[in-house]
């Protein structure tokens, strides 16, 4: 089977590029070895980018299907976005004050916020927020305990830490007090052996039994995520975010949604919660909400968002969040993912983009299953004839295919995560997925081999 791959990408040179690589030598001098996979395993250069493409300093131009895990929701260079952002740095760009654009900031995320989640306050990064939200719950409910799940992904800062549902946390005991974990509703590999939905929710139940025989009954807070991202994109069974709401309610603990991936258009609504008809108690925001500047935020109703010490003055205050230039980077953002209808377009394109690749597993014995919601999608990789994950040294391998003929995705796992800007046209997504059957052919082969 031919596959055409030519007509957006244009690699020139061998990936890395000898620029590309003398500059990622050059940085390791001096920082910090636990830099992100991504770039550690790519060892590319970026020069700048355009639209859905990113160039390397090479001059090599690849489709990114990962805009720093869902962050440039608009792609690169958008002129709303950036005739804003030049505008605010030529008048003033830090500050805690008042500024025009925050204001317009926080009205447009009340007109577009869940059911009556109204008020919010800004953070500069996604665990900073998540810790406010853990505060908040706090504050409000007046407990100090917290139910998350396995596979999930709340930041790695030492607060959230126990959230954690991987071993990313080995060894950076002792960890803060209060905080259990549950099996996600991943009905792929469900931890009960159950298949739904004759399960009657036993995960669930399970939850229950927890909160019996581990915690103290005093449970502030469920946190989850409505899709876990860095599980692999992760989608639970329908219906799941109904019985953590019920469960929330009947223990009298809030739920907090962190749609930190799943917000602002990402899963083709606003935000992930949305497709199931619950309102959460609050959410966190951040990633696609700033289109690449550095901006997070959690959402809450009046009540709890006001409850103390959360709402002491200074209480929930940031030195960065909100500041006049990473108002305007969200505001700019989400006024764009609303007039120009990206939440749309994710949900159309993103469509497109599940049945394609599943067209791709009917060819590829190494793909398994196809998830996903709009433009947040999950490929994973198996043995052939299996459901037993792909070997690393495999994944890894799709990885460096994909790069070399223009692509980049996260895809050095076995579960692969798809993150396109919410720009990104049927054509651009269609020649990123025709390089990816190349890259798993590629891969399937080799285990022939």
């Amino acid at each position: 089977m031919e596959i055409l791959t030519n007509h957006y990408v244009d690699i020139k040179t061998e990936i890395p590029g000898s620029k590309s690589l003398e500059l990622f030598n050059e940085e390791q001098n001096y920082i910090a070895p636990g830099i992100q996979t991504i770039a550690t395993r790519s060892k590319i250069a970026l020069d700048k980018g355009e639209g859905c493409f990113v160039y390397d300093v090479d001059g090599n131009r690849y489709i990114d299907f990962f805009v720093g895990v869902g962050v440039a929701s608009l792609g690169y260079n958008h002129p709303v976005y950036n005739k804003m952002m030049k505008a605010q740095l030529d008048r003033i760009h830090v500050g805690s004050f008042t500024s025009e654009n925050r204001v317009k900031l926080t009205k447009l995320l009340s007109e577009v916020a869940i059911g009556d989640l109204k008020w919010s306050q800004f953070y500069s990064g996604g665990a900073e927020a998540v810790e406010a939200a853990l505060r908040m719950a706090k504050s409000y409910t007046k407990k100090t305990e917290f139910i998350g799940f396995w596979n999930g992904f709340h930041g790695k800062t030492i607060g959230v830490l126990g959230l954690l549902g991987d071993n990313f946390k080995f060894d950076l005991g002792p960890l803060p007090a209060g905080i259990y974990s549950a099996p996600y509703a991943d009905c792929r590999h469900c931890e009960f052996n159950k298949t739904f939905p004759g399960c009657n929710w036993e995960c669930v139940d399970h939850i229950r039994k927890k909160i019996r025989y581990e915690t103290t009954n005093n449970v502030a807070a469920i946190i989850v995520e409505p899709i876990q991202g860095t599980a692999g994109n992760v989608v639970p069974a329908p219906g799941y975010l109904k019985e953590l709401r019920k469960l929330a309610d009947e223990i009298g603990a809030l739920l907090i949604c962190d749609e930190m991936i799943t917000g602002f258009g990402r899963t083709g609504k606003m935000f992930g919660t949305q497709h199931e008809d619950i309102i959460p108690d609050i959410i966190t925001i951040g990633k696609g909400l700033g289109g690449g500047f550095p901006i997070t935020g959690v959402m809450s109703r009046k009540e709890i968002i006001f409850s103390k010490p959360f709402g002491n003055p200074s209480g929930s205050s940031s030195s960065f969040g909100g500041n006049p230039l990473a108002s305007t980077a969200a505001y700019a953002t989400v006024k764009t993912i609303v007039e120009e209808g990206l939440a749309d377009n994710s949900a159309v394109v993103g469509e497109f983009m599940i049945e394609k690749i599943k067209e791709v597993k009917q060819r590829v014995p190494i793909v398994g299953d196809v998830r996903g919601k709009g433009l947040m999608i999950g490929i994973e990789l198996v043995k052939p004839g299996t459901n037993k994950k792909l070997d690393k040294k495999y994944t890894e391998l799709v990885f460096q295919e994909c790069l070399k003929r223009g692509l980049i995705v996260m895809g050095y796992n076995a579960d692969i995560r798809v993150y396109p800007p919410l720009i990104v046209t049927k054509e651009i997504a269609e020649e990123g997925i025709n390089i990816m059957e190349e890259a798993f052919i590629y891969a399937a082969e080799q285990i022939k081999n």
